[in-house]
């Protein structure tokens, strides 16, 4: 698959790392912006206050399926329901909300894990099987929370869960699977 990443820090970058060992095809852009024509997704991993910014900067994005990654410690633009849709503002297509929860830092250990780590996510249904498959492919288990509407709700999650856990791995089942 053919991969453009918007951002090439902690996880542009190390997404990309991760998807270029699965055997995808991935470029990766930064503040400079560029070109996503070629791209079959768009990964934006840009701090949350300059998601605008950034995409603007940015060609080719028009219905490409896009996976926004950000939450809320640069800001937020209460204009848009969540980070995701203000991603979709921009590209008029298919948006899925995931990585937020995962941290960066720990990219590189995903793989030796005895457990698939999970990755939860939400999604446009036209977004679903390519976000569950890339996260798969960065080494997590994915869990679907249901459709865009519930972003947000994922944004939210994150700083009171992780701020008293700390970097982790979770791992969420559901009941027939424990």
């Amino acid at each position: 698959m053919k991969i453009t990443t918007i951002g090439r820090g902690n996880i542009g970058g190390g997404l990309a790392r991760l998807w270029e060992q699965a055997g995808h095809e991935v470029t990766t852009l930064g503040r400079e912006g560029g070109d996503a024509s070629d791209a079959e997704v768009v990964l934006v991993a840009v701090p949350s206050g300059s998601i605008s910014e950034a995409l603007a900067k940015v060609t080719g994005l028009r219905g490409k399926v896009a996976i926004d990654s950000a939450n809320a410690f640069g800001g937020r633009n209460e204009q848009y329901e969540s980070f995701a849709h203000e991603v979709k503002a921009h590209t008029n297509g298919p948006t899925a909300k995931a990585f937020n929860a995962n941290f960066a830092t720990l990219y590189e250990q995903v793989a030796a894990q005895r457990v698939r780590p999970s990755c939860l996510y939400a999604a446009d249904d036209d977004a679903r099987e390519v976000t569950e498959q890339l996260i798969r492919d960065a080494g997590y288990e994915p869990v679907g929370l249901g459709g865009l509407e519930n972003a947000r709700a994922l944004e939210d999650f994150v700083p009171g869960v992780f701020a008293k856990a700390g970097q982790v791995f979770y791992r969420f089942a559901p009941p027939d699977e424990l």
